[in-house]
C-alpha cells in the first residue's frame, strides 16, 4: 500500500512542479509582450523625470547642492506662484463642476440620438487648437471686444470692463477649455444611472429635491470626482491660456519655469520647480484615491 501511495504523491509533485514551471513560462510571455510598451514608458518617462530630479540637486558650482529648495523656502515669490498655481485650479475645478454638472444632467436625460448631437457640441473645442481658443477669448474679453461692446449697448454697464490679463480672463479660459474634460466621465456615470431608482424613491415618499440629493448625487459622485480631479492635475501644469489672458499677471508654476529658463537659463531652479509641482500632484492623486475609496466602501455599505 505505501507504493502506490508514494508513486500517487510523487506524481502530484511532477505535476505541480509542471503547472509552476508553465505559469512561469507564461509570465515570461507576457511580459516579453509587454517590454515595448516597458520601454517606452522607462524612455519617454522614467529617464526625463530622473533627469530633472538629478538637475534639481545640482548647483551653480556643479556640485550636490539644495539651494534650489533653500531658495524656495527663503523667497516669498515662488509660495505666491504655487499659491496662485493652487487657486486657479481649485477655482476652475469648481467653475467646471457648477457648469459641467448640469449640462451633463441634461444630456443624460435626453434621449441617444439628441444627446449625440448635443455631445458634439462639448467636443467640438478638441477639433480647434488650444493656441487659436485662447487668442479668440483675449479677442472677446479685451476692452473693445464684442462682449464689452455688447454689455455696453445692452446697458449692462458704462464703460469697458478689464475682463482680460487678470485672474477673471484666465478663469474663463481655462474652464472652457477644461469643461469637456469633466462632462465626458461625469456623463458616462450618469448614464449607468437606472432611473427606475429615482421613481422608486419618489413612490417611498421622497420630494424630487431629497431624491436626487440622496439617489442621484451619490450614484454619479464618481465620475464628478475623476472629472474634477483631470481638471484640476491638467490645470496644475497649463502653461498657453494662463500666459496669454494672464498678461503676465497670473504667474503659475509653468510660467515661472519658462520664466528662469529664458531670463537666467538656470536649469536646476526650473527642475526644482518642476520636482515640487510633480510631487504636489502625486499628492494630490494619493490623498483623492484614500478619499474616493472611503467614499466609495460607504456608498456601497448604503
Amino acid at each position: 500500500m505505501n507504493r502506490p501511495d508514494a508513486a500517487e504523491g510523487g506524481n502530484r509533485d511532477r505535476n505541480a512542479g509542471m503547472l509552476r514551471a508553465q505559469e512561469r513560462r507564461e509570465e515570461w510571455g507576457l511580459l516579453s509582450l509587454a517590454a515595448p510598451a516597458l520601454l517606452v514608458i522607462v524612455l519617454v518617462i522614467l529617464i526625463p523625470v530622473g533627469w530633472l530630479f538629478y538637475l534639481s540637486f545640482i548647483g551653480g558650482d556643479g556640485q550636490f547642492s539644495l539651494e534650489h529648495y533653500r531658495k524656495m523656502v527663503e523667497y516669498k515669490s515662488y509660495a505666491r506662484t504655487f499659491a496662485t498655481t493652487f487657486e486657479v485650479s481649485i477655482l476652475t475645478t469648481g467653475i467646471c463642476i457648477l457648469l459641467g454638472y448640469p449640462l451633463a444632467y441634461f444630456l443624460a436625460l435626453l434621449p441617444p440620438r439628441w444627446a449625440g448631437i448635443f455631445m458634439l457640441a462639448v467636443l467640438l473645442p478638441f477639433w480647434t487648437s488650444l493656441l487659436v481658443r485662447t487668442y479668440a477669448w483675449l479677442v472677446l474679453l479685451q476692452r473693445k471686444g464684442m462682449l464689452n461692446e455688447f454689455a455696453i449697448h445692452i446697458g449692462l454697464w458704462d464703460s469697458p470692463v478689464k475682463l482680460v490679463h487678470n485672474m477673471t480672463g484666465t478663469l474663463i479660459g481655462m474652464a472652457h477649455i477644461m469643461l469637456p474634460f469633466l462632462v465626458l466621465p461625469l456623463y458616462s456615470a450618469m448614464k449607468k444611472i437606472d432611473r427606475d431608482m429615482m421613481h422608486a424613491a419618489a413612490n417611498l415618499g421622497a420630494s424630487p429635491a431629497t431624491a436626487f440629493r440622496q439617489v442621484y448625487l451619490p450614484l454619479s459622485l464618481s465620475g464628478m470626482v475623476a472629472g474634477s480631479l483631470i481638471v484640476f492635475i491638467l490645470c496644475l501644469g497649463f502653461y498657453v491660456t494662463p500666459a496669454v489672458l494672464g498678461g503676465g499677471r497670473v504667474i503659475m508654476v509653468s510660467t515661472q519655469i519658462t520664466a528662469i529658463l529664458e531670463n537666467q537659463f538656470d536649469w536646476g531652479a526650473a527642475s526644482a520647480l518642476g520636482v515640487v509641482l510633480l510631487v504636489a500632484t502625486l499628492l494630490v492623486l494619493y490623498i483623492a484615491a484614500r478619499f474616493f475609496k472611503f467614499d466609495a466602501a460607504l456608498f456601497g455599505k448604503g
